[in-house]
């Protein structure tokens, strides 16, 4: 798998929610730096679990990618969305692997009342997705 299909394969599932595509994107020592939380994530099975959230929270049917910087293994997409009427903007970076994985993302969101909303929403989320 390339680093092209690697990032077709995270389009697909900002757009469908695809998460039972997660399985085969995500390198199994990948790397999530939250926003929100303080230490990085690591390991395929926490980053699913960070990123089903997102899905679910911050790529809803307002979400859109409004740029996209690709160079070789590594891409920065920028996006926006309303979450609760609070308007987010923010990045991910996105770091594949040599064989298409995604092996580290970084997101970062802005402004405070975004940061502040998707930290409750997200909190929310996973407390609800470990009682399950």
């Amino acid at each position: 798998m390339s680093t092209s299909t690697g990032l077709s394969q995270w389009h697909q599932f900002v757009r469908n929610r695809d998460f039972a595509a997660l399985e085969s994107l995500i390198a199994d020592d990948a790397v999530l730096h939250s926003p929100v939380v303080w230490t990085p994530q690591k390991g395929k099975k926490i980053v699913c679990m960070y990123l089903i959230a997102a899905g679910n929270i911050i790529a809803n049917d307002h979400f859109q990618y409004v740029r996209e910087i690709t160079n070789g293994l590594h891409s920065i997409l920028e996006f926006t969305t309303v979450i609760d009427g609070v308007i987010v903007e923010g990045v991910d970076m996105l770091t594949f692997d040599k064989d298409g994985k995604l092996a580290d993302i970084k997101v970062m969101i802005r402004p405070l009342k975004a940061i502040q909303i998707v930290h409750q929403k997200m909190g929310e989320f996973l407390e609800n997705m470990k009682k399950n």
